[in-house]
């Protein structure tokens, strides 16, 4: 069974930095994208950043610039790196992985998503 397990998140002042980390187990192959989601109260969640297998990112357009994904295939793992820290950063944030899979001898093909429980990243002085 995978398991995603996140660690990391705490409260931080505004203009801070802080890292939140994640790491996979149960899993006998390699997910093929890996990332961040946030969700406030209130507010649906949301894509932060994501990483492929080849390195490639993506982010929110409110975290470019502030954030950096990082992953390592070898150990299984997932890290953000957040700066310049503001209060519209507190949200829960959720580790996301995902592999995408073959249904059918045509190649049709579906993407299986897994999540962690998420920590709590709070801004505030």
């Amino acid at each position: 069974q995978v398991q995603l397990v996140e660690s990391g998140g705490g409260l931080v002042q505004p203009g801070g930095s802080l890292s939140v980390s994640c790491v996979a187990s149960g899993n006998r192959f390699s997910f093929d994208s890996m990332g961040w989601y946030r969700q406030a109260p209130g507010n649906q969640r949301e894509l932060v950043a994501s990483i492929t297998s080849d390195g490639v990112t993506n982010y929110a357009a409110s975290v470019q610039g502030r954030f950096s994904i990082s992953r390592d295939n070898a150990m299984n793992t997932v890290s953000l790196q957040m700066g310049s820290l503001e209060p519209e950063d507190t949200a829960v944030y959720y580790c996301h992985a995902d592999r995408r899979v073959v249904i059918n001898v045509e190649g049709a093909y579906k993407y299986l998503e897994y999540w962690g429980r998420g920590t709590l990243v709070t801004v505030s002085p």
